[in-house]
């Protein structure tokens, strides 16, 4: 019995953790997999723990399996999260490079800010939140490329 049940749960998190978007934080990283794997980088600015409209683009586009399973195969996806509560503050490193992408894409300070960026970090386009479903999300940040 015991067995089943470690089986179960280890089926359940293997499930689960593949189906979640792969983020990643580094520019530097997030070009070099752009350049060896041929596809745009989607820049994502948000405050993760403050901002409405970030929660739901996360909820409603970023979480959903549809987007996950096409982004997987498509896009390299970089976070900037700028959050406001301090048990979430990100660590002192982390947050210099955030502010640093800011400086470059974000200066006006939008939240959320969604940025499609070439292999070599030159902007290809711009977006936020829309209300619309997974499959047409993707198509407008395609419509960049």
């Amino acid at each position: 019995m015991n067995k089943l049940v470690v089986t179960f749960i280890f089926s359940l998190f293997t499930l689960t953790s593949g189906m979640a978007q792969k983020w990643e934080t580094d520019i530097t990283i997030a070009k070099e997999l752009a350049a060896k794997f041929n596809r745009p980088i989607v820049l994502v600015f948000q405050g993760s723990d403050w901002c409405a409209p970030c929660i739901k683009l996360d909820r409603e586009i970023w979480s959903s399996e549809v987007f996950t399973a096409y982004a997987k195969d498509h896009f390299v996806m970089l976070q900037a999260d700028f959050p406001k509560k301090k048990k979430n503050a990100l660590p002192e490193s982390l947050q210099k490079q955030n502010n640093a992408l800011a400086e470059i894409y974000n200066k006006q300070g939008i939240f959320p800010f969604v940025v499609v960026l070439d292999k070599k970090g030159k902007k290809l386009g711009e977006t936020g939140y829309i209300n619309t479903t997974p499959s047409e999300y993707i198509k407008h940040l395609e419509s960049f490329k």
